[in-house]
């Protein structure tokens, strides 16, 4: 589905996007996974089933990003799917809530998500298209105690989906939004039991889900089966909050 393409994934050393670029690359497509943590992510590329590299990527920062899609094309000569998935949390109510933590969520998730769709946008744009696909959360429909600062990230995600998908459609790029729920990952994992019970049992399907389950719904926006989508929001929750 994805053959000849070649596809940015951030936060692609583990989780969630790491079965992005598994799923990816078992389609055919070539990888360039980015992430903070350097040694990882180079290890996490070399164990893809296909032509992939690994690159330290800071997205808060808009150059580490503009060198991202460079380390692209110097590999593989073309950028056609940007993943905007990079993110990590600072959980806490407001009252305990410090500004730095709230910083550092809005900046990774946030702006993060609008350095890499810009960049991606700007080479797409002038290069016959492409796909964005943006990483939000049903923390920004719903709003989670906790995460003033996370389900404000998410929320905007959405919102800058949907105008940055005005701003390219006429020139063939699509930008298109998921939202997780509930998936079984290192970082959902490490909750305390009664709270991972607790969200359990807002699931209609009663189960967590797989992030080879978000990896999907990402190949269908990649692909040519999503080619008359953009702006939407693909909710992937069991059920939950529907």
């Amino acid at each position: 589905m994805l053959h000849g393409r070649t596809a940015i994934i951030t936060g692609g050393a583990q989780g969630i996007g790491l079965a992005i670029a598994q799923t990816f690359a078992g389609h055919g497509a070539r990888v360039v996974l980015g992430d903070l943590d350097e040694a990882h992510v180079k290890e996490a590329a070399t164990a893809l089933p296909g032509p992939a590299i690994g690159v330290g990527c800071d997205v808060t920062v808009a150059a580490n990003v503009d060198g991202l899609i460079k380390a692209a094309l110097d590999a593989f000569g073309t950028v056609d799917i940007m993943v905007n998935n990079a993110g990590i949390t600072r959980d806490a109510t407001m009252r305990k809530m410090t500004e730095d933590q709230f910083d550092q969520v809005i900046a990774i998730h946030l702006r993060g998500t609008w350095n890499g769709t810009r960049s991606a946008a700007w080479y797409m744009r002038e290069h016959g298209g492409g796909s964005i696909i943006n990483m939000s959360s049903i923390s920004g429909k719903v709003g989670f105690v906790g995460q003033t600062n996370y389900s404000a990230a998410k929320a905007g995600i959405v919102g800058l989906t949907k105008a940055a998908a005005k701003e390219v459609a006429h020139l063939g790029v699509r930008v298109n939004a998921i939202q997780p729920g509930l998936i079984r990952t290192a970082m959902t994992e490490a909750m305390p039991p009664k709270v991972w019970d607790q969200k359990m049992a807002e699931i209609p399907m009663q189960r967590a889900g797989d992030p080879h389950e978000i990896a999907s719904v990402a190949l269908f926006y990649a692909s040519d089966m999503s080619s008359y989508m953009t702006g939407t929001v693909a909710e992937v929750t069991g059920g939950r909050y529907m």
